[in-house]
């Protein structure tokens, strides 16, 4: 069976400019102090940038020598999310175009998330429907939209639309709000935690505030193993039992939600992919991933983990699920 990588990631040298252009007051382009070139989110490292990023032709030789066959690739952080309607809505569609393009030259190993406008819901539709014209299989955003929670009634019309798609959302964190309050930028401790909070809060506020009842089509995949869901499950479900306000909008118990969406093994322990996949109620909602090529990436290390569970978790997790999902 083929391995499908469903988290990995590609820029473009445009992308990076207009970053370097219309980023400021919040993102910029620079070199670390190690000197190597990076985007600045606040004054601080952000997303680390390498060759790998740009270069699709060495992107297959890479996935040849680790043996994934199929990458789903997104964008990442700060997506095209600065620059204002004009800008964003520019950066999202010229990313979709060129993602599509890169596709079209690899069709058996190369699918797309599309990149949407989110803080501008009208476009961010339009640019939904051309995207899926362009051939995305799927939508990214980051678990918070600009500092707006995902729940937010400003981007209902974007979720309808995709809802009526029918398509997967990979959920992939950025800087969780209040990072500066937490003073998130000593010792690069975003990457590390506060991602972690960030996807762990965007999906715990779907699961209390009704959403995933709302949208029922959607496929919500909840980046780096669910970041802390799996480890906090017991203690939603007590939560919603024990305090009001964590049961105003749903009967249900929290760990029933964590078993309707879907998972990445992005994960660096052995234990956690198997508490991952236990919390979710089941392989069918875990695929493989790789987080390449971030610096923190490990494309090999992650389908070895995969390949170590037994045969038949191990085929669900490297291909079946995703082939389900993303109709492959």
């Amino acid at each position: 069976m083929p391995v499908i990588d469903v988290h990995t990631h590609m820029l473009s040298q445009p992308w990076l400019e207009d970053i370097r252009q219309h980023g400021a007051p919040k993102y910029g382009v620079k070199p670390t102090a190690a000197g190597q070139e990076s985007v600045y989110l606040g004054g601080a490292p952000f997303v680390t940038l390498f060759p790998e990023m740009f270069d699709y032709d060495l992107r297959i030789a890479n996935m040849d020598k680790a043996g994934v066959d199929v990458a789903i690739v997104s964008l990442t952080c700060p997506s095209a999310y600065f620059g204002g309607e004009q800008v964003s809505t520019r950066v999202a569609r010229e990313m979709n175009a060129h993602m599509a393009h890169q596709q079209s030259r690899f069709p058996d190993r190369i699918r797309f998330f599309a990149t949407l406008p989110w803080q501008y819901a009208e476009r961010a539709v339009d640019v939904l429907q051309e995207a899926v014209g362009q051939g995305a299989v799927g939508v990214f955003v980051s678990a918070n939209v600009d500092g707006k929670s995902l729940t937010s009634p400003d981007f209902a019309p974007v979720w309808q639309a995709i809802d009526d798609f029918g398509l997967p959302v990979l959920v992939h964190p950025t800087a969780p709000q209040g990072a500066a309050e937490m003073e998130m930028h000593e010792y690069g401790l975003v990457p590390p935690v506060g991602f972690m909070f960030d996807t762990t809060l965007a999906i715990s506020r779907m699961i209390f505030d009704g959403f995933l009842d709302r949208y029922p089509n959607l496929k919500i995949i909840a980046a780096h193993g669910g970041a802390t869901l799996p480890y906090l499950a017991g203690r939603l479900d007590r939560c919603h039992e024990m305090i009001p306000a964590c049961s105003d909008v749903i009967s249900e118990k929290p760990s029933s939600y964590l078993q309707r969406i879907y998972y990445d093994a992005v994960v660096y322990e052995q234990d956690a992919l198997e508490l991952c996949i236990k919390v979710a109620g089941g392989a069918d909602r875990v695929m493989y991933g790789s987080d390449y090529p971030h610096n923190i990436g490990d494309m090999a290390g992650c389908l070895g983990r995969v390949n170590a569970l037994d045969s038949s978790t191990a085929a669900q997790v490297s291909s079946g699920t995703a082939e389900a999902i993303f109709d492959l």
